[in-house]
């Protein structure tokens, strides 16, 4: 166990730890696994929401980037505790309609949006000040980061579109912080999950568009008989 957590790369002469590689295979294979809209999406991203916690506290873990980011190992415990929210309901639904995917992908309501952008803002503020206290290294862009991942989780279990654009927002805000604290492997998925996250939403919007016209469809169909026999 002691070999696995020091067990380090080289490249171009700056050590990388194997399990934050790891971590992020983990979740890059959550991620595409959730635009598949598979279930396996959730217990994938908790093993790599797991091995980056310890990453994320370098003080504490001894790593090579000995700088804590509060915030980033603190998402990682959150993303478990949602993950294994959005575990159980995409377990339910999928139950429920008998599909092989899980969830119907949808735009959030006037109310939702406002419900996010709302935790959006009080939350970093709040994150911010508390990471600040605890000496984190950039307290802000560490609390929106915290925030914005939590809330992207949660619209990925509720099946919203707009998460794919919250996680465009963290990935801004994610990759110049990672790459000034040496956290070169995740810099590096941040930036491929950017694009990544453009091609799931594009996706998502799709599968959207296509159930609404299968719905529209079927609906018509059913409104023949009824027109014929109103017409008797």
């Amino acid at each position: 166990m002691v070999g696995f957590l020091t067990a380090q790369l080289s490249v171009a002469g700056a050590p990388i730890l194997i399990r934050e590689i790891v971590g992020n295979l983990f979740g890059l294979a959550c991620a595409f696994l959730g635009m598949k809209r598979k279930v396996w999406a959730w217990p994938v991203g908790i093993i790599g929401n797991a091995l980056l916690f310890t990453v994320f506290l370098g003080g504490v873990f001894h790593t090579p980037q000995n700088l804590d980011l509060y915030g980033q190992a603190g998402r990682q415990v959150m993303f478990i505790v949602v993950s294994l929210y959005g575990w159980f309901s995409w377990v339910k639904s999928r139950n429920q309609s008998g599909d092989e995917v899980a969830i119907e992908p949808r735009w959030a309501t006037a109310s939702e949006r406002i419900g996010m952008i709302t935790v959006a803002i009080f939350a970093t503020v709040i994150c911010a000040n508390i990471f600040e206290m605890l000496g984190s290294w950039g307290p802000w862009a560490d609390a929106w980061i915290f925030v914005g991942s939590m809330l992207a989780t949660w619209g990925m279990a509720r099946g919203w579109n707009e998460f794919w654009l919250i996680w465009i927002a963290v990935d801004a805000v994610g990759v110049p912080l990672l790459l000034k604290g040496g956290y070169y492997p995740s810099a590096a998925l941040y930036l491929f999950y950017g694009c990544f996250v453009i091609w799931g939403f594009v996706s998502w919007v799709r599968l959207e568009h296509q159930s609404d016209n299968d719905q529209q469809k079927s609906s018509a169909t059913d409104q023949v008989p009824a027109l014929a026999a109103a017409e008797r």
